[in-house]
């Protein structure tokens, strides 16, 4: 069994995979082909926003936009404290603080009223300009944007979804990466949409931010002559070979794949319903994209016994998060290190990730979710 099988899908979409990349080899133009402009086209009009930016992976994504908002030293942003290290990451990248804030234990993400607290000390304090928030859309589960927009908005603060893993999911019926006022996603294969190698892109309503963006992505370069460098940029390019594999892959994902992966975690749901986990947790309204399903043990099991007899009978699991982000190494010795976050360190001890794909059976859940069961007798 594979944590997530990427081998079937392609086995599934080898014909038009094949054919995608062999387009390209005959064209022969492998940066900023027909089919990147195509898929930015295609992603925008899915996510229902004016501007697609493709670029090189997720975290690069994260730095243009705190780039392009001229966030950097004196500053200050907000940032889930349980989630991967490039949240935060590109935030000190810029020279600006990161501070970390505790999360809702049931959705995993940031907590809104945890947020507000935080933004009050900050702004009591007053060490840091406040800026930005970033928000995560931990697991394929959009933040609670509705409550996040309204207190950035009552803060005068930019917000920035991080949706690096949430890309499908929903709120509402809107789609993750339209909310605040610009939003990333990855394209690393084990998302819930992955290329095959890095890629990222960034969304907008902005003309303005979408335009210097597109600059910074290919060293500034002005939009009139590429030899005309208006600002200092890097180079984060989506290539046009991964452009195409994911136009395969979006068609899949919009068809069925989401309603796989859907049906796969009520399969989980209902098999570990009497269990004693905590399985993960919906609000109303919202949707998942789920490129995790992730439960949390319930006080007493041993996470590290529990996932070597699972390895032992095939079955690969994942910790996806063993350290908060303000316990993190990079951060000891700032002030980020001085975050309170119970919530955050209660979930790196009892989370863990099980198998989770479009393409898993029932089969293969029961399976899963029996040898857990027999595990807990």
């Amino acid at each position: 069994m594979q944590f997530r099988d990427l081998q079937k899908q392609y086995e599934v979409l080898k014909p038009q995979i094949d054919t995608a990349i062999q387009q390209v080899l005959s064209e022969a133009n492998y940066i900023s082909g027909r089919q990147v402009a195509e898929l930015e086209q295609q992603l925008a009009t899915y996510v229902g926003v004016r501007h697609c930016i493709a670029c090189g992976n997720g975290t690069d994504a994260l730095s243009l936009v705190l780039r392009a908002w001229g966030i950097g030293p004196g500053d200050a942003v907000f940032v889930p404290d349980f989630t991967f290290f490039a949240s935060g990451e590109t935030v000190a990248l810029e020279g600006a603080a990161p501070i970390f804030v505790d999360v809702d234990p049931q959705t995993f993400n940031l907590d809104p009223a945890k947020l507000e607290e935080a933004i009050l000390q900050a702004e009591k304090k007053g060490k840091h300009a406040l800026k930005a928030v970033i928000a995560v859309d931990l697991f394929g589960l959009p933040a609670d944007y509705p409550t996040l927009e309204a207190i950035c908005k009552k803060h005068g603060l930019l917000l920035l979804e991080d949706g690096a893993q949430g890309f499908g999911g929903t709120i509402e019926g809107r789609r993750a990466c339209s909310f605040g006022d610009a939003a990333t996603t990855s394209f690393f294969p084990a998302k819930p949409l992955g290329c095959y190698g890095d890629g990222g892109a960034i969304f907008t309503n902005n003309d303005d931010w979408a335009a210097i963006l597109r600059s910074l992505a290919v060293h500034g370069k002005s939009g009139a002559n590429k030899y005309d460098n208006v600002r200092v940029g890097v180079n984060s390019r989506l290539d046009t070979l991964q452009a195409a594999v994911l136009q395969v892959k979006f068609e899949a994902f919009q068809e069925y794949e989401l309603a796989a992966v859907e049906q796969a975690a009520r399969w989980y749901d209902e098999a570990l319903a009497d269990s004693g986990l905590v399985l993960p947790y919906r609000p109303q309204g919202f949707t998942s994209s789920w490129a995790q399903y992730t439960v949390q043990l319930p006080e007493g099991i041993d996470r590290d016994a529990l996932q070597a007899r699972l390895k032992e009978q095939g079955i690969p699991t994942m910790v996806y998060y063993p350290k908060p982000m303000h316990q993190q190494t990079a951060f000891e010795g700032t002030e980020s290190a001085k975050a309170s976050c119970p919530a955050a360190e209660q979930l790196c001890q009892t989370v863990l990730s099980l198998p989770m794909d479009p393409y898993i059976t029932q089969q293969n859940v029961f399976d899963v979710s029996n040898r857990i069961l027999k595990f807990f007798a």
